[in-house]
């Protein structure tokens, strides 16, 4: 690039990994969209980083060794290295399993719900707006570069995305009836919930299965990435 590249902002078009994992499956899942690599030099000796010039030399992706540009790009800490891509459009898949999160925040949740969801198989995630962003490095780093193993689509509302796709509904609210251990899920399905700090809307524009997750009283809630791995754990059964 021939730009001094600067700490991620959202409206960027390209984006950064961070870490030596993340930018090997970044270099494994989206070798097109990557524009450069940049290493530490305190990381030659890092048996991840000769894997990850291998790869650059396969795909003949430039490589720079630059200290500075580390420094300060990089999330907390310093990295050994950073893989800086285009953004790129995705689209999810009809007639497979979705999970779908209505307006979630934390970029943490989304990095860490995309791992889950590629270790169960499911690569398909439906986020509607407004919605963080899933390209940004804090989510990447918490998907440990899971996020560029799915397919992620945003949607203005949820009338939307239930316009193109004709899945049975699985809506989770905390409380409600719908034991998940009684429900059996029928394919192709989509997992729904909320955002972190107030669930589901009561008037959601869509209808399906409304199911809870059974929890004591000490608590008001399981965290979203919790709920969802739970969610995406039981679906797998079937």
């Amino acid at each position: 690039m021939n730009v001094r590249l600067k700490r991620y902002r959202k409206d960027f078009t390209y984006s950064y990994t961070n870490g030596v994992f993340s930018t090997l499956e970044l270099l494994d899942a989206r070798p097109e969209h990557v524009i450069n690599v940049i290493i530490s030099q305190s990381g030659e000796e890092n048996d991840g980083i000769e894997k990850i010039r291998k790869l650059c030399r396969k795909y003949c992706i430039p490589v720079e060794v630059n200290e500075k540009t580390i420094e300060r790009i990089s999330l907390k800490g310093k990295h050994l290295a950073i893989g800086v891509f285009r953004k790129y459009p995705s689209s999810i898949e009809p007639g497979k399993n979705h999970l779908l999160l209505v307006n979630p925040s934390d970029m943490g949740n989304i990095g860490t719900i995309a791992r889950t969801m590629a270790g169960f198989g499911v690569v398909n995630l439906a986020l509607i707006r407004p919605a963080a962003d899933c390209f940004d490095p804090k989510a990447i780093r918490a998907s440990m570069g899971a996020v560029f193993h799915l397919n992620i689509e945003y949607f203005e509302r949820l009338s939307d995305y239930q316009a193109i796709f004709s899945n049975n509904l699985y809506l989770f609210r905390t409380g409600e009836s719908g034991n998940i251990r009684d429900i059996i899920f029928q394919k192709p399905y989509t997992l729904i919930f909320g955002n972190e700090s107030s669930g589901l809307p009561d008037d959601i524009e869509v209808e399906g299965k409304t199911i809870s997750i059974p929890q004591t009283g000490k608590i008001d809630s399981l965290n979203l990435s919790v709920a969802a791995g739970i969610a995406l754990y039981e679906s797998s059964k079937y």
